[in-house]
C-alpha cells in the first residue's frame, strides 16, 4: 500500500509518498509517472493539503442498505447523485464554515472517497480498477435545510456545494480492498457512524462503472459513495473525524456561523 500526499513545505506545494511520520518527496505529476526525487522531509514540519485538485466530487445517496432500511428506501435502479464543485474543497484541519446566508442545520456525512486516476469513459467494473489511483475519507457536509426549501425543486447542488462543504484527506491510499473497509466519524471523540463499505448497494468499482457511462472521470476527480445511519447536525465548536482503516484520519473543526465582513 502507498499513501500519496500533497502538502505545503516553507512555502511551496509538494506531493509524494508518506511513510513513518516522514514524505519522499516526489517530482512530475501524481497521476502520470511521478519521478522520486532524494528529497525526504518530516510530516510534522508541512501543512498538509487535500490530496488531490478534483475537476468535480461526485456525491452518492440512497447508496447504504441499513440506511435505506431505516428510512423505507429500496435500492435505486441507477445510482443517485449529486455534484460537489471544486470551490467547497477543505483539507484536513480546515475549518468548515457556515454561510452567513443559511442559518439551519449543518450535517456531517463520513464517506469512503474513489480517487480517479486516469480519464475514463464507459469502462466496465473490471477496467475500473486499473482507472482508480485509491481512496480516502471524506466529509460530505450538507446544509440540510437548503434542500427541499423551495418546493418546485431540490437544491442539491446548493445544500452540498458551499464553500468549506468538501473535506477530504488526508492522504489517498492505493491498493486497498475498498469492500473490506469500514467508515467511522466521530464527533468529539464520540462513535456516530461506523458502517461496512460491503453494505452499499453499488460498491465503489461499480460505481466507476456506471457513472462513467454518463461522463468521463478525470484523474483526482472524486466519487464519495454515500453515507450511512447516524449522520447528523454538527455544533459549533465540535471536531469531526472520518477515520478508515488503511487511509487514516480526517478531522475538521466546525466554526458555526461566518464571521461578518468588515465595514
Amino acid at each position: 500500500m502507498t499513501q500519496w500526499i500533497r502538502v505545503r513545505h516553507d512555502g511551496d506545494i509538494k506531493f509524494g509518498v508518506l511513510a513513518d511520520e516522514q514524505i519522499d518527496v516526489f517530482a512530475g505529476d501524481m497521476f502520470d509517472h511521478p519521478e522520486a526525487t532524494s528529497e525526504r522531509i518530516p510530516l510534522a514540519s508541512v501543512e498538509v493539503l487535500p490530496p488531490c485538485l478534483p475537476t468535480k466530487i461526485i456525491g452518492l445517496w440512497n447508496n447504504l442498505r441499513a440506511a435505506a432500511a431505516q428510512q423505507g428506501r429500496t435500492k435505486p435502479e441507477e445510482p443517485l447523485y449529486f455534484f460537489k464543485p471544486p470551490s467547497c474543497v477543505l483539507g484536513p484541519g480546515g475549518t468548515i464554515v457556515k454561510p452567513r446566508s443559511y442559518e439551519g442545520r449543518v450535517l456531517f456525512e463520513g464517506e469512503l472517497g474513489v480517487v480517479i486516476g486516469r480519464r475514463c469513459t464507459h469502462v466496465s467494473e473490471t477496467e475500473a480498477a486499473d482507472c482508480v489511483l485509491g481512496y480516502t475519507c471524506v466529509n460530505d457536509v450538507t446544509a440540510v435545510q437548503l434542500i427541499h426549501d423551495d418546493p418546485s425543486f431540490a437544491q442539491w447542488g446548493r445544500s452540498k456545494g458551499l464553500d468549506t462543504f468538501g473535506p477530504f484527506g488526508p492522504v489517498i491510499a492505493t491498493d486497498l480492498d475498498p469492500q473490506s473497509l469500514r467508515v467511522a466519524a466521530l464527533v468529539d471523540g464520540v462513535v456516530r457512524q461506523d458502517y461496512p463499505v460491503s453494505d452499499m448497494f453499488y460498491g465503489p468499482l461499480e460505481l466507476v462503472e456506471r457513472i462513467s457511462r454518463d461522463m468521463t472521470l478525470l484523474p483526482g476527480d472524486i466519487i464519495a459513495c454515500g453515507t450511512s445511519m447516524g449522520a447528523e447536525a454538527m455544533t459549533p465548536g465540535c471536531t469531526v473525524e472520518v477515520r478508515i482503516d488503511g487511509i487514516g484520519t480526517l478531522s475538521n473543526d466546525f466554526a458555526g456561523a461566518a464571521a461578518p465582513v468588515p465595514s
